[in-house]
Parts: structure tokens; sequence; C-alpha cells
């Protein structure tokens, strides 16, 4: 049985006005997000890929209120079981979602007060909302240092003595500081280097599994996401064009895009690398604030038809998953091997 959702998003919006002129009069409008559905459970994680400038990271600060959503719902499910609209919320109304909502920013060179120790970085958060003491917000900086793999005695040191990897694992120990319900991941890991970034990833999943916590993941790295999520959602134009398992969506993708995504995964083996053809997208990226007509992906598609041209497909239950194309049934679509069949042959 499924779980209730920790949030769901029903139509969310943000649209960014075009101004121009001395009198800075609106000439147009660019859709960073326009009418996303998503839901996403206690326990679990809902990757979210993308090329860069489709969405995500707006989408992701549209979930922590960083960006006020321009229409939609995001209906969260509170601790004692109610249910609220948090796009609906004024700023002073939305101190305990933070609490409980945290993110993980992408760039941990701006996303940590150069002038503020770790301490006081980490530290915040509890201070903002007044949980525990003095003495009690320091152990617990001391130990999420330990748990995010940085010595406690670094405390008192300040962000520009470390290096770019442990920023990031700075960043990820503050959003863990108030033992969040859900926590948006904006590449998280991709400043970190192969080996911390396997730690790093296992520690959050370990904590999942101890704290029931959800997880919106949004990575360009499909090998990780492949690793760590359990739904896939993919973005493309502001709008998510297909989304459903995991291991289902890998192997078999049901949007074009998706295939072409999927096609610049890695194959660790050579043999195998010599056969793949990677998909190589017509034309250039759109623009999202002229999204062509019909369906937006149509002018780099191979599979594009008259119908793609003119009529928006909707975003719509296909053999049990979501996807946004005319021809969902119809297409034979190539996704990746499937992980336990992919073994490197002699």
């Amino acid at each position: 049985m499924s779980k209730e959702p920790l949030l769901k998003l029903e139509g969310l919006a943000k649209h960014f006005p075009i101004r121009s002129g001395l009198l800075g009069r609106q000439v147009g409008t660019v859709k960073a997000v326009d009418e996303v559905d998503l839901d996403i459970a206690a326990g679990t994680t809902l990757g979210l890929v993308g090329e860069s400038g489709c969405g995500k990271t707006t989408l992701g600060r549209c979930i922590v209120r960083a960006h006020d959503p321009t229409g939609g719902r995001m209906l969260y499910r509170r601790p004692d079981g109610s249910v609220i609209d948090v796009a609906g919320l004024k700023e002073k109304e939305l101190k305990p979602y933070r609490a409980e909502v945290r993110m993980i920013f992408q760039d941990p060179h701006s996303s940590l007060n150069p002038r503020k120790t770790l301490r006081e970085i980490i530290g915040e958060p509890m201070r903002v909302h007044q949980v525990g003491t003095k003495e009690e917000i320091d152990a617990r900086v001391g130990e999420l240092l330990e748990r995010v793999g940085l010595r406690p005695e670094y405390a008192d040191r300040y962000p520009h003595a470390f290096s770019g990897g442990q920023r990031q694992r700075v960043g990820i120990a503050r959003a863990l500081a108030l033992s969040p319900r859900l926590v948006v991941a904006d590449e998280a890991v991709s400043a970190l280097d192969v080996s911390v970034r396997a730690q790093i990833l296992n520690l959050l999943m370990d904590l999942q599994e101890e704290s029931d916590l959800g997880f919106l993941f949004v990575s360009h790295d499909l090998g990780i996401i492949e690793h760590v999520a359990d739904v896939v959602a993919v973005m493309y134009l502001g709008r998510v064009v297909e989304q459903g398992p995991t291991e289902e969506l890998y192997t078999r993708p049901l949007h074009p895009y998706t295939e072409a995504l999927l096609s610049a995964v890695p194959d660790p083996d050579p043999a195998a690398k010599r056969h793949r053809e990677r998909i190589k997208l017509l034309g250039d990226i759109a623009d999202p604030a002229h999204v062509p007509a019909g369906c937006p992906f149509n002018p780099r598609c191979v599979y594009a038809r008259d119908e793609c041209r003119t009529e928006r497909p909707p975003l719509r239950e296909v053999q049990g998953r979501r996807v946004a194309c005319h021809f969902a049934e119809e297409l034979d679509l190539r996704g990746v091997p499937d992980p336990d069949v992919r073994e490197v042959t002699a």
C-alpha cells in the first residue's frame, strides 16, 4: 500500500516577468515552472532530472518558499495528519513549515556566510527556531559535523578554510540540524569527489531509513538519481514530461526526451559502449519565454508528427506511469540495461 504524500503539488507554477524600458514595462513572461503535479511521500526519494534551465532549481525553491509560487497548491501533511496549503501561507505563518522542510543548496560558496563560523552557520536554524540551550546546540553542531565527515574541532573555523566539497558537507549539516521531515537537495553532491560523494549519499539514505525522511533530489547526474531515487520525474521547459518508478523509467522510457537523456548515461562495459549510440537532440534548447506551440519538445524530437506541432499533450497515465506524449503507446524507445544484468564482459 502506498504512503500518503508528505507534500503534494497541484498545478504549481512560477512565472517571472520580463521587463524592458525606463518604466520597466512587462513585455513577456518566463514560465520557469508551469503547472507541475508531483507527490513526495515520507521515507521515499523523488529524483528530478532535466537540462539546465528546465526549472528544477526553481521548483525546489518554491517548495521551501524561497520563491512565492505564481499559482497552484502545495499541500503539506503536518505531523498531526492535518493538511495545509503552503502556497497560500504568509511569511509569518511559514516558520513551523520551514523547520520541517529544509534545502541543501547547489553552490556551497554563496550559500554559506563567510563572516560566520561553522558553529554559527550550522547552529543558526536551532537558534532561530529556539531549539535547545547553547550547550545543546554546540553538542548538536559537533554531532552533525561528525556525521558529514568533518571533525568537531572545525566548528570555530570559517568557510574560507575549507574546500568546495567540505563546504557542501557543512551545507548538508545545516539542512539536517532541525531533524526535518523533507529535504530538497539541489545538486547536493555535485561538488564532492567520488569517494566523499558515496559517503554522503549513504549518510542521506541512512538518515532517511532512521527518520522516515522524504527527499526531493535534484541532479544532472542520472547515475546518482538511479542509485538514490524511488521515483523519477523528468522536466522539460518547466513541465514534467514523464514520471514513474526508477527502474521502469530507466529501462523502458515512454517519452522521447527521457530516451535522449538516458542515452548519455555512461556504460561501464567498454565493449557495449562502442555499440551504444548517444542521441543528439535537434536544434537549440528552447527558450522558456517563447515555448513552442503544441508539444514543447516537438522542434527537437525525431518522432514528431503534425499533431505534436499543434496540440499540447496532457500528462496522462500510460502503463502505470505518467507521460506527456501523444504517441507514448506506439513508440519503442531505448533505455539503459537493467542494473541486475549490467556486467562488464571480457
